[in-house]
């Protein structure tokens, strides 16, 4: 039932009988302010309703049609999209309920049920050792203008030298639910286990290879320990890439540091050159060697063999001079004079060969001479004319003809 005035029209507070509206206190009175109308400000409502509705919605039949109108709107309002780069987190009352895919979902309307959409496949990254000015240029663009954090760049290695190592950790979302509710603040979460699991690397590492050689297996060591200290805090982030950036001795040590890189740099260049030498040098010496001890080997062969013929030979001769000495005597003078006589420039005419013309053929052997053929100066027989002819006179020619 409405409020009414009973005492003069000035509500249940009092109002002095004069008129001055639901808050009005009368004509200026020093009354209390009065409540709201609500019995008026519900008929207005209704009123203002019945404009906007075709004549015979009125009454109650109206009002259940538009009432459950608006619950169904209300209900409709739950469907929400996921991109494809998202993931949706959906709260009930505020606590974590569940994770919906990329697409069209429904979840409860508000105030029931809220809904967030982190991206999850955005690829998000941290500076460790240093801090780039502007936001998402590669380090090596800006390592001129980017920050050196000493704090903590500066590390101990395994064998107790200082050494300065910038790196980045790229990372991103692997399950949104998680990332939003079981840790505070995700990229101090993400710093802070990537510096530490650094530290520890280093610390078992000597500084040559960490320098040199050692890099790829130290950014593989930190990004999986990295990811096992997100995982156990269940922070639902995946480490992509652990890269480094810089690794280098201290500013004021880092001149000695290059001339010693060089000098050993030098070292292992001449060692490489000396092996180099050594491993050209000795399969050639092996090589010369071998071919030395085959033709020693061959010639020892060939001086066997012939000791073996002539003593062959001599085996033989003596049997034949024991037979016929006079014989054997004989050919082995003729043999022994024909092997003399072979390097001789003397010719031989015999004055008993009857019915014979000598034919010399000095040409032939001047030309013979005078090339070096081998047995130029050998004894030539002479032929007989042919048909026959006069006796050859008894002559002896020596030396070339004039």
């Amino acid at each position: 039932m409405p409020w009414t005035n009973n005492s003069g029209g000035g509500g249940p507070w009092g109002g002095g009988g004069r008129s001055g509206g639901p808050w009005g206190g009368g004509g200026g009175g020093p009354g209390l302010p009065q409540p709201p109308n609500v019995d008026e400000i519900l008929r207005r409502g209704q009123d203002f309703v019945r404009r906007f509705l075709p004549r015979g919605f009125g009454g109650g039949k109206g009002l259940a049609i538009l009432a459950a109108i608006l619950v169904g709107v209300w209900l409709l309002s739950g469907f929400y999209r996921v991109q494809p780069d998202e993931q949706g987190v959906v709260l009930r009352f505020g606590a974590f309920n569940r994770t919906t895919p990329p697409g069209l979902n429904y979840a409860l309307p508000y105030p029931i049920e809220t809904v967030t959409t982190p991206r999850v496949t955005r690829i998000n990254r941290i500076d460790v050792g240093f801090r780039s000015p502007v936001e998402g240029m590669r380090p090596v663009a800006t390592r001129e203008i980017s920050r050196d954090v000493p704090e903590e760049s500066l590390m101990l290695t395994g064998d107790e030298n200082i050494i300065d190592i910038d790196f980045a950790v790229f990372w991103r979302i692997r399950d949104a639910g998680e990332f939003l509710f079981n840790i505070r603040n995700p990229e101090q979460t993400v710093k802070s286990a990537a510096e530490s699991v650094m530290r520890e690397v280093i610390g078992r590492t000597p500084i040559q290879p960490a320098l040199t050689e050692a890099r790829a297996q130290i950014e593989q060591a930190v990004r999986e320990g990295t990811q096992a200290i997100l995982d156990q805090y269940r922070a639902g982030i995946e480490v992509a890439q652990v890269q480094l950036q810089k690794v280098d001795p201290p500013a004021a040590v880092i001149d000695a540091f290059r001339d010693v890189q060089r000098a050993n740099a030098d070292r292992e260049r001449l060692r490489n050159e000396a092996e180099a030498f050594r491993n050209d040098i000795i399969p050639r010496a092996r090589g010369e060697a071998e071919r030395f001890v085959q033709e020693a080997q061959g010639d020892r062969e060939g001086r066997i063999a012939r000791a073996r013929g002539e003593a062959e030979r001599f085996t033989q001769i003596l049997a034949a001079y024991s037979q016929a000495r006079d014989v054997t005597r004989q050919r082995l003078y003729l043999e022994t004079m024909e092997e003399i006589l072979r390097s001789s420039s003397t010719v031989l005419v015999d004055d008993k060969v009857q019915n014979l013309v000598p034919f010399l053929p000095l040409n032939d052997l001047n030309r013979a001479r005078q090339t070096g053929q081998p047995g130029a100066d050998r004894p030539q027989p002479l032929p007989s004319a042919p048909g026959g002819g006069i006796p050859a006179p008894s002559a002896r020619i020596t030396g070339s003809p004039r």
